[in-house]
């Protein structure tokens, strides 16, 4: 039954409500004067973290702040995240869903994406697991410590938090402590909470919940409750009690991982197989032979182990990072030196670094812990300041932001990490939030919506046509008009009709991309895009975008129209003897007069030749013709330097 802690009902009724007063007091700044009923629906949630925190002696900051890492305090409506997770606590039952193949083997897209060489479409089944670790099995065994059903726990927020301080003091009491009412005394249940199985993984981690409980957090949830953690900037957790915890020591290896996340080496094999093939990534020496200029966001939508097998297989693809949401633990595969077959796009896999995000679900509707989000935003800024990347949305792409290389290879290309990422909170954490950068009514914008009340209707997650779970979104639709009457916008390298699918990218724009405008019309505004006039509802009281200013271009006087391009080849004449000339070839869209697009930089038109095991061969071909990356459509493209004119925006 609920309630195995060994203290005394009258007990629990006094902590009970000595920690609802103190939560009163704590929220009276954020609820001023709103009347008491409200006050009480509004912090409900807080309310139970009292409750649940006095009935299982667990100190109600370390409840929060646990909380906070996993879910940010949101419950999803009861939707899973990508590793089964429930609830505010995050607890997870992995059994409720099994993996699908990740993304790379759906056999559509040649993730090397290299012309020079036959099109690697592996068809790797991921076998369904057999048993799952014991990070993706907390909820069932919240149920033992509770007597709460698996079903009040996955649904009731209350009831998931009521879950989670079960096992928070269930951790404290196999390490030998004592239910202590210091927050400080915690540190190796919170670390045992994360599910990891190493020390510095779980250290980490808790590292990071002691962070939030000096900090302080406030915010409203994504059902409106209203939450706060109070700061305790002096707290000092005892963080020697980790010796005593039973976990592993990780084998970090020569991983390249700024100190203050948990990273492993797990590398990916550089070998021959076959009929002189090889795989799976080719070495390189970067940035010393080429610039790498971004960083790639993908969703596994694979389990950590099994992701795990197919990056270790050579006959496979690779990436650099793979990042578990669990916990946020970092695997790396393939060195930063070496270019890694995974955007499907070799001018970019050239280019580029890519990071895995853990995802055990199909259905794309699934969440992210705020666990993995801290972790990869600190991975992301340690790789940025090292290779000089600009932390903005045309350097730092989502998969579904990457241009197929060429015509044939436009509807093929991936579409993840997909709608739901969360765009303006994970750049928050890169130290580089989204602003507005100019005065209204300015020539640019940045698409920037509310995540969490910002809900399009999408369908597809889990079957076809079918609408999806209301969830807050990263994505602003676009229509032919100023209305939702009017038909979706058309992406012609597709070649289909647009649909409010959840992977259908045709007609939808993402937090942080930048736009030029091309005209307003009341609560509407109108952006150049895919050769097109855009528009995206935009209403003053809950804008969608923010006014920005910067550079865009705008072909040449005297043009009607100019190609663009899916990668920055080099001219032909740039080819030195033994290494094939590469096609500069169009992609089917054009930039006609007077349309206009935000610039993302300006680079020399580069191939890296790389077709043969040993690297004797390999070389790096820049050209002299310049090329603009632009922001184009949901993806990014580029267009020839001597084709365009640059104007500065404001």
């Amino acid at each position: 039954m609920r309630g195995s802690d060994p203290t005394s009902a009258g007990h629990r009724r006094t902590r009970t409500a000595v920690g609802a007063a103190a939560t009163a007091a704590l929220l009276l700044p954020l609820l001023g004067a709103a009347p008491s009923a409200a006050r009480s629906e509004a912090n409900s949630l807080q309310l139970a973290f009292a409750s649940a925190a006095a009935e299982y002696r667990v100190p109600q900051s370390v409840l929060l702040g646990v909380s906070f890492l996993q879910s940010r305090w949101d419950a999803h409506a009861g939707a899973p995240s990508v590793t089964g997770g429930y609830g505010p606590m995050h607890l997870t039952d992995a059994r409720t869903a099994l993996a699908e193949a990740p993304h790379h083997s759906e056999g559509t897209e040649d993730a090397r994406g290299d012309s020079a060489r036959t099109a690697l479409l592996p068809e790797t089944e991921v076998p369904a697991p057999t048993s799952f670790p014991a990070r993706l099995t907390t909820l069932p065994k919240a149920a033992e410590l509770t007597g709460l059903s698996a079903e009040e726990l996955r649904t009731d927020p209350a009831a998931n938090v009521a879950g989670g301080a079960a096992l928070l003091a269930d951790a404290q009491r196999d390490l030998g402590e004592p239910l202590s009412a210091d927050p400080a005394d915690w540190y190796a249940a919170v670390a045992r909470f994360s599910g990891a199985d190493d020390t510095a993984t779980a250290a980490a981690y808790a590292d990071d919940v002691y962070d939030v409980i000096r900090t302080g957090e406030e915010r409203t949830t994504d059902a409106g409750q209203l939450m706060a953690l109070a700061a305790q900037p002096d707290l000092a957790p005892e963080t020697g009690q980790l010796a005593g915890a039973g976990l592993r020591t990780l084998g970090t290896g020569d991983t390249e991982c700024p100190k203050s996340v948990s990273c492993e080496w797990i590398p990916a094999p550089y070998e021959e197989f076959g009929d002189n093939d090889y795989g799976n990534h080719d070495l390189g020496d970067r940035p010393a032979s080429q610039s790498i200029k971004y960083i790639v966001i993908h969703d596994t939508e694979g389990g950590w182990e099994g992701v795990l097998n197919l990056v270790q297989d050579p006959t496979y693809v690779s990436w650099q990072y793979t990042l578990r949401s669990t916990d946020g633990h970092i695997a790396q595969h393939v060195k930063a030196k070496d270019v890694a077959w995974h955007a499907g796009n070799w001018y970019v896999n050239a280019k580029s670094i890519g990071l895995e995000h853990e995802g055990f679900l199909a259905n794309p509707d699934a969440w992210y812990t705020e666990a993995m989000y801290r972790s990869s935003a600190r991975l992301v800024k340690y790789l940025a300041r090292k290779y000089d990347i600009p932390l903005d949305r045309q350097h730092i792409l989502g998969h579904d932001n990457v241009p197929g290389p060429t015509t044939s290879t436009v509807p093929g290309m991936h579409t993840d990490p997909g709608p739901y990422w969360d765009w303006r909170h994970y750049f928050q954490l890169l130290g580089h939030p989204f602003k507005a950068t100019a005065k209204k009514h300015s020539g640019m914008v940045t698409i920037r919506p509310d995540y969490t009340s910002n809900q399009p209707v999408y369908t597809g997650c889990v079957t076809k046509d079918v609408p999806c779970a209301a969830h807050g979104s990263s994505e602003v639709r676009l229509y032919s008009g100023p209305g939702e009457n009017y038909p979706l916008i058309k992406d012609i390298g597709r070649g289909t009709t647009p649909t409010t699918g959840v992977n259908d990218i045709s007609s939808r724009v993402s937090t942080g991309q930048q736009y030029a405008v091309a005209d307003r019309d009341g609560d509407w505004t109108a952006i150049w895009y895919l050769g097109q006039t855009a528009w995206f509802k935009n209403p003053k009281k809950d804008p969608a975008a923010v006014p920005a200013s910067g550079l865009v271009v705008t072909p040449k006087a005297g043009l009607k129209e100019i190609p663009v391009y899916g990668r920055a080849y080099p001219e032909a004449s740039a080819y030195p003897t033994g290494v094939p000339a590469q096609a500069v070839s169009p992609l089917p869209y054009k930039v006609l007069e007077n349309q206009k697009y935000v610039v993302g930089d300006k680079v020399p038109g580069e191939y890296y030749y790389a077709v043969t095991f040993t690297t004797d061969s390999h070389k790096v071909v820049v050209g002299k013709d310049l090329y603009y990356e632009i922001q184009y459509g949901h993806r990014v493209a580029f267009v020839r330097a001597a084709d365009v004119d640059v104007q500065v925006s404001r």
